[in-house]
């Protein structure tokens, strides 16, 4: 028998430009270009109030920008991780986002980390300049239902 060889396999990054609707295992370096929190409120959870926070992030890369969304609510066992990546997304940081996915809200892009992926600072910075006039989130989708016959 043949022994199989398991081990970690190097990260492929994406550029922001191949982000597609639907798509999730995306690994990328980013610059946070501007966070802003868009829910904060406590929730009786057990014996303690948890706080339930939302932030929306424009990130990018030399190839265009796109919203992440950072929250604290997907489960006990990413709170912490995920609460953390909130205190990490400031601006001008660089982060790297591993097993990323693209969810869509309203018909546009949003990239979002659950609990099997990882954000994380980089240092130094990053020395791309990200490019802002290409918003992948300003981009609507329309789920159309194909006919085959």
């Amino acid at each position: 028998m043949a022994e199989s060889k398991t081990g970690l396999r190097k990260p492929v990054f994406t550029k922001v430009e191949q982000l597609r609707p639907g798509t999730s295992g995306h690994t990328l370096t980013v610059k946070v270009v501007n966070s802003k929190m868009v829910l904060q409120k406590g929730r009786p959870d057990g014996p303690q109030v948890r706080q339930m926070r939302i932030a929306e992030c424009l990130v990018g890369d030399e190839t265009g920008i796109v919203i992440f969304t950072a929250r604290n609510d997907q489960g006990l066992g990413n709170w912490k991780i995920l609460s953390h990546a909130l205190d990490l997304m400031k601006e001008g940081s660089t982060v790297i986002l591993r097993n990323a996915k693209i969810d869509m809200f309203k018909g546009s892009m949003r990239l979002a980390v659950d609990k099997w992926g990882r954000v994380e600072v980089t240092e130094p910075p990053a020395s791309f300049s990200v490019k802002e006039d290409n918003n992948l989130s300003l981009v609507e989708y329309e789920l159309v239902n194909v006919v085959e016959g």
